[in-house]
């Protein structure tokens, strides 16, 4: 199962895997505070995306696109995401206010489609 959270929410057993999908380092979080399994910078967008994107819903479907399009160039970066949702529940961790307009929410989404049908019932459209 992919499910999404914010790294600002408390983890849950239920998050299963958590990885954070971001490229920076959330603020105001030290390091020692957030509980993850793995830190994927190269999953995120490119600096030049994510700062055209600007968090402008707007700019939604052509994000999700150029994103889509970056993740296609190295298709590999996914594997481990991909490897560990086939075993069970992956929590996709991101800092963004906007909780459906941004990296992590445009990733499942592309990682749905990657993954076999048999795993595709297994997506959490949202937060636990």
């Amino acid at each position: 199962m992919l499910k999404l959270k914010r790294a600002y929410e408390p983890a849950s057993r239920e998050d299963g895997r958590r990885i954070l999908v971001e490229r920076l380092w959330p603020r105001g979080i030290r390091k020692a505070s957030l509980p993850l399994d793995a830190w994927l910078k190269e999953v995120a967008p490119t600096a030049a995306l994510r700062q055209w994107f600007s968090h402008d819903p707007k700019k939604w479907d052509e994000f999700q696109r150029r994103y889509r399009a970056e993740l296609e160039q190295h298709p590999e970066v996914c594997d481990p995401i991909l490897k560990a949702a086939r075993r069970g529940t992956v929590t996709l961790v991101y800092s963004s206010h906007d909780t459906e307009h941004n990296n992590a929410a445009a990733l499942r989404d592309y990682l749905v489609g990657r993954l076999g049908r048999k795993h595709r019932s297994l997506v959490q459209k949202s937060a636990a």
